[in-house]
């Protein structure tokens, strides 16, 4: 009985105001997105991250490269934390500086663990476990048990102005750095995009 007096109510509405109220609707939807990412752009914790771009551009929507991290394959076996993971599992990363400056994990965690220092947690899911890990030099290592572990963390695709995706998809992998801003609760943005230490792009932290 409810839902039909609502229903008589909206239709009596005129159809522009509903449109209307349906826009602002969105728009502050769409606003609070953009604030949201904005805000971790702003605040969050900066790391570097070792990437290798693998794919080169939609058409459609402009040019984007798909990266993929050192920190995407993880090896269980040496790092802290739980071990029951499955596909589609949140994780919780623990990051901390290698000697190198570049980001390296030391644990995964189903609950988000306390830090300490410089360690940052950047919070992502679980692709698929079973995985051969990924040897110290960089190289996927088959020789050992399948400790290794896919994990996303919203960061694999970043857009850049058209017409440049496809020459930084064709950069060697010792080439690329990304530096990303992870907020206090684990979501992470990026925010800059570097090619042999030189600035590519930069989002702009608003």
């Amino acid at each position: 009985m409810g839902a039909l007096v609502a229903d008589r109510i909206v239709a009596r509405v005129p159809a522009t105001l509903r449109a209307l109220v349906s826009m602002i609707v969105l728009c502050g939807a769409i606003g609070m997105l953009v604030e949201g990412r904005a805000r971790i752009l702003r605040s969050g914790s900066e790391v570097r991250l070792r990437t290798a771009p693998v794919d080169p551009r939609d058409l459609f929507r402009g040019d984007y490269v798909i990266l993929n991290y050192d920190i995407s394959t993880l090896d269980l076996a040496g790092l802290q934390g739980d071990r029951d993971f499955s596909r589609g599992d949140p994780i919780h990363v623990q990051l901390t500086p290698g000697t190198d400056g570049f980001a390296r994990p030391v644990g995964a965690y189903k609950i988000r663990p306390p830090t300490s220092g410089s360690d940052v947690v950047i919070e992502g899911h679980v692709l698929t476990t079973g995985v051969c890990p990924r040897a110290e030099n960089g190289t996927v290592d088959c020789s050992r048990i399948r400790n290794g572990m896919r994990v996303a963390y919203g960061l694999e695709s970043y857009f850049v102005p058209q017409g440049t995706g496809l020459a930084i998809e064709r950069t060697e992998r010792s080439r690329l750095e990304v530096v990303a801003a992870v907020a206090p609760s684990g979501s992470s943005a990026i925010k800059r995009l570097l090619i042999d230490g030189r600035l590519v792009h930069a989002e702009p932290p608003f």
